[in-house]
């Protein structure tokens, strides 16, 4: 059965697919959630679907003493290693520091045929019910995420640029957004929408004010790449 950690909104990331031969090893990258975030838990589940609380959890730990730093800077990678015997042994390192930490797993692959088959069999039952919760976990998701590149653009990268009628349409906008957020309502995909083509009409407006590049010489293909191929 595929293993992996809990991510944002409580979905499943896999790191080693089902049926992987052992022994293996494998690892992703993964960044904190909040803004000065010095700890991040990592949990470990098995299983085939999308939400981390519908598959088997495995055991979690903690990575702490991670340097105060914004939202999505930090870079933790989270390493699984399975041997022969099918111990898991899971660490995750803050690439910045070094500093890691782990867990050792014994039981990863000790789930009975009957378990893995029941669990295939759920995987299948309630798929459209799984898809369409993923669905609505990673839209919310990619909302918070734009609400905070947005208020960062709007109140610190282009704190001068906006004009104040534009800034109060964008505060307006998100707080629509946030209100539907905290209401877990399905209008969340319509007000971001509106959010991203508001962000984006100002940042066209702030381009045609802008002076454009002369052209690039003969010499020059597209993004400064020599014409006439590769040798």
């Amino acid at each position: 059965m595929t293993l992996g950690v809990e991510v944002l909104g409580g979905l499943g990331e896999p790191i080693i697919e089902r049926n992987t031969t052992i022994p293996t090893s494998k690892s992703k990258t993964f960044t904190t959630a909040a803004d000065n975030q010095t700890a991040v838990t990592i949990h470990i589940v098995q299983g085939e679907r999308p939400m981390a609380a519908d598959n088997v959890s495995l055991g979690s730990f903690n990575l702490s003493g991670i340097p105060p730093a914004p939202r999505g800077v930090p870079q933790i990678e989270v390493k699984f290693d399975i041997d022969a015997n099918g111990i898991l042994n899971v660490t995750a390192k803050d690439l910045a520091t070094q500093k890691e930490a782990k867990i050792t797993i014994s039981a990863s692959t000790k789930l009975s045929k009957d378990d893995i088959q029941k669990m295939q069999k759920d995987a299948e039952t309630f798929a459209d019910q799984d898809r369409k919760k993923k669905e609505e976990v990673e839209v919310k998701n990619e909302a918070e995420q734009f609400i905070y590149a947005t208020e960062k653009l709007i109140n610190q990268d282009l704190k001068d640029k906006v004009s104040q009628d534009q800034g109060i349409k964008v505060s307006n906008a998100i707080k629509e957004l946030k209100d539907v957020l905290d209401k877990g309502s399905g209008e969340i995909k319509p007000k971001l929408d509106a959010l991203k083509k508001l962000v984006n009409d100002i940042s066209t407006e702030l381009y045609k004010n802008v002076t454009p590049p002369p052209e690039a010489g003969p010499q020059q293909g597209a993004a400064g790449k020599s014409e006439g191929g590769t040798n």
